[in-house]
C-alpha cells in the first residue's frame, strides 16, 4: 500500500517496525561492527578481572555517539557474567556527585537503593568496599559522561575515592573505566595532584565513523528493526549522509525511526526520502535534547533566560535570572561555566567601551529549538 490519503494513518495494529526498541538509544546490537580494535583494547585493559585481580585503569575518549558507551554495555555484560565480578556503568548525567555515583554502586551491589538521607559518605563506602572483600569480588566500575562530574567539580573526589579503595579498605580490588565525550576536556590535567598520582590509565580512542562505516551500522538496524523493504537504499544513503555531517551515530538511529513515524503518519508502509528529511527537522538535535534532560531546575531556568535575552551582556542576564530565582551570582557564574562547557551556551568575552573585558551569553542552538524541549 502506498499513500492513501483517505485512509490517513495505518491503524494501530499496522507497522512498519519489526522491533522498535532496535531504534531506542540504550539498545545494545548483538553485532557491533567497525569497533574491533578498541573492543579489544578495552577487553585487555579488563581482563585481569576474571583472575581476581584489579582491571587496568581506562579512558575512553571520542565525540559523542561513536560507540563508547555501547562497547562498555556489550564488555560489561560479558565480564559481568564471570563469577568473582562485579561491573557497574554510571550515567554521571545522572549521577553527577560522588555519593550518588557511590549510592548507584551500593545499588548495584547490594539490589536495593541506600537510604536518601542519614548516611554518610565513610559508611556507604565502607559498605560496598566491606561486601567486596566479604565475596571476594573484583569491581569494575563504567564512569559514562564523567565530564558531567567535572562541571560539577566532583571528579576528583569522586576518582580519588575508587582508586584509593585499596588503602582504605585492604583486600578492595576496583578498576576504574571513564568515558568522556567532551574533547575540549582534558581529563588527566584537570584532576587533582594527588589522583594524577594514581590514575595512569590506558587510553582508548573512539573516531567518528565514516559514510560508509554508518551505511553498515545502519543498513544492520534496518534489518533488525523494520519489515522488509520498508527502508530501500536512496533512503538510507540519504539517513546515513545526514548522520555523517551531525558526525553522531545517534542522530542516523533517531532518524530511522522517526522517518518510520512519519511513513505511518502518511499511512504508507514505506519510509520515502521526504519521509527522512521531515524527520530530520527533530533528529538533528538530538544532542541537544539529551543535554537538556539532564539539567537541574535552575539551570534549565537559566537557559530560558539566555532564550529571551540572547547576546546580552552576563550582567543583565545575572539581573533577570536573580529576579526569577533569588540566586546568588557565585552560583549563577557556576551554571554558566557549566552550560557552556557542555555546548549549549556561548559564554565569549568582548571589550566593552569604558567597561573593559565583559563577558556576553548567547544560545547555541536555535532559541525556539532551545525552548521546545526545555
Amino acid at each position: 500500500m502506498r499513500d492513501d490519503p483517505e485512509e490517513g494513518m495505518l491503524s494501530w495494529d499496522e507497522t512498519v517496525f519489526r522491533d522498535e526498541h532496535v531504534f531506542e538509544i540504550d539498545y545494545v546490537p548483538e553485532t557491533f561492527e567497525h569497533r574491533e580494535s578498541q573492543l579489544e583494547s578495552l577487553k585487555y585493559a579488563l581482563r585481569p578481572a576474571v583472575r581476581g585481580s584489579r582491571p587496568l585503569n581506562t579512558m575512553v575518549r571520542g565525540p559523542p555517539g561513536t560507540g563508547k558507551t555501547t562497547a562498555v554495555q556489550k564488555l560489561f555484560g560479558e565480564l559481568g557474567a564471570q563469577s568473582g565480578v562485579q561491573t557497574v556503568r554510571v550515567n554521571c548525567q545522572v549521577d553527577s556527585t560522588r555519593y550518588a555515583v557511590f549510592s548507584r554502586i551500593f545499588e548495584h551491589i547490594f539490589e536495593y537503593e541506600p537510604p536518601s538521607s542519614g548516611i554518610s559518605f565513610k559508611k556507604l563506602f565502607s559498605q560496598i568496599t566491606d561486601r567486596l572483600v566479604e565475596e571476594d569480588e573484583v569491581l569494575a566500575v563504567a564512569l559514562d559522561d564523567v565530564n558531567y562530574l567535572f562541571y560539577e567539580n566532583e571528579a576528583s573526589d569522586t576518582l580519588y575515592s575508587l582508586l584509593r579503595a585499596h588503602e582504605a579498605h585492604s583486600g578492595a580490588r576496583i578498576g576504574v573505566v571513564v568515558v568522556s565525550s567532551d574533547l575540549a576536556l582534558d581529563v588527566i590535567e584537570e584532576l587533582d595532584g594527588r589522583v594524577q598520582s594514581v590514575f595512569r590509565p590506558e587510553e582508548v580512542y573512539f573516531p567518528v565513523y565514516d559514510v560508509n562505516e554508518i551505511v553498515d551500522i545502519l543498513r544492520e538496524r534496518v534489518r533488525r528493526g523494520f519489515h522488509e523493504d520498508v527502508v530501500g537504499a536512496p533512503e538510507l544513503d540519504r539517513v546515513a549522509e545526514l548522520t555523517a555531517e551531525s558526525g553522531d551515530l545517534r542522530v542516523g538511529i533517531d532518524l530511522l525511526r522517526r522517518a518510520g513515524l512519519h511513513a505511518e503518519m502518511r499511512a504508507s508502509r514505506t519510509v520515502e526520502v521526504e519521509d527522512v528529511e521531515a524527520a530530520y527537522e527533530k533528529s538533528k538535535y538530538v544532542h541537544l535534547s539529551r543535554r537538556l534532560r539532564g539539567l537541574s531546575d535552575r539551570e534549565r531556568d537559566l537557559v530560558r533566560v539566555v532564550a529571551e535575552h540572547d547576546g546580552d551582556q552576563a550582567g543583565a542576564v545575572y539581573e533577570a535570572f536573580h529576579e526569577e530565582t533569588d540566586l546568588g551570582y557565585t552560583r549563577y557564574s557556576e551554571i554558566v561555566n557549566k552550560l557552556d562547557q557542555l555546548g549549549v551556551l556561548d559564554a565569549s568575552y568582548a571589550d566593552v567601551e569604558g567597561r573593559g573585558r565583559s563577558r556576553s551569553l548567547s544560545l547555541a542552538y536555535d532559541a525556539d529549538a532551545v525552548l521546545e524541549r526545555l
